[in-house]
């Protein structure tokens, strides 16, 4: 049994005008340890998929399960606070505290001590290229590329088992798009299941390997890294490109 898994899961919007349905019927089990490439076409359903794993939504059919309790059985709140993290393109910072705050406050919820706290936040910090003149910035003060990587800092200072990145390198240069891609392997090494939505070629063959490929709300195929997947993807984003 996989530790997080998806059990025919469908997902529908919803509105007074149309009726969207972005997931239909996923069944997946997700592997312990693996570093998941979620990949598609814009408008899919992979970044919807991915909200569900990460508990901010409830399927409209289907469970999604963690260690075999589904998310609706579940305070989703105590969820993402213990269990999962959700970096997406919206970099999900405080705009009230400061960029060593936005680090040590999922910290300091799970009981880690202020010292330990700031402590692992300034490693993280400087892990992502951030050093201490950055420390009690407002995110307001940062480009978009800087509140990625506090972003990105926090899920990592987190040590939650699951973490789900949404585009975590969109915005950073090809230097910091490499030291993320370290970083990811480092969890990766230390047994976190990490998935990702990018669409970064060099991020995937960097960190990634095992792939889901979904289109129009299904998974049309999943392989490990091999000669096959390698080149299904080399097609995939050489069509993008064009």
């Amino acid at each position: 049994m996989g530790m997080l898994q998806a059990q025919n899961v469908h997902y529908i919007y919803q509105s007074k005008y149309q009726k969207v349905h972005a997931v239909k019927g996923i069944n997946f089990d997700f592997e312990e340890g693996k570093f998941y490439a979620i990949v598609g076409k814009s408008g899919c359903g992979k970044t919807t998929f991915l909200s569900l794993l990460a508990g901010l939504d409830l399927p409209t059919e289907g469970s999604i399960l963690y260690d075999g309790k589904s998310t609706a059985e579940r305070n989703r709140d105590e969820y993402r606070l213990r269990a999962i993290s959700l970096i997406c393109q919206s970099y999900n910072l405080f705009p009230l505290l400061t960029v060593e705050e936005n680090v040590t406050y999922p910290m300091l919820l799970r009981g880690v001590s202020q010292s330990q706290a700031e402590k692992t936040a300034r490693e993280k910090l400087k892990d992502v290229g951030l050093n201490s003149s950055y420390y009690k910035r407002l995110p307001a003060m940062l480009s978009g590329g800087e509140q990625q990587r506090v972003a990105i800092a926090s899920a990592i200072a987190s040590d939650k088992q699951v973490i789900v990145f949404d585009e975590p390198t969109s915005g950073l240069d090809y230097r910091h798009m490499k030291k993320v891609a370290e970083n990811l392997r480092e969890l990766s090494s230390l047994g976190k299941t990490l998935f990702i939505v990018t669409h970064d070629p060099e991020l995937i063959a960097e960190c990634c390997n095992y792939f889901v490929f979904i289109e129009n709300g299904k998974v049309l195929w999943s392989d490990g890294w091999n000669r096959i997947s390698r080149e299904r993807l080399q097609k995939f984003f050489a069509f993008e490109d064009d």
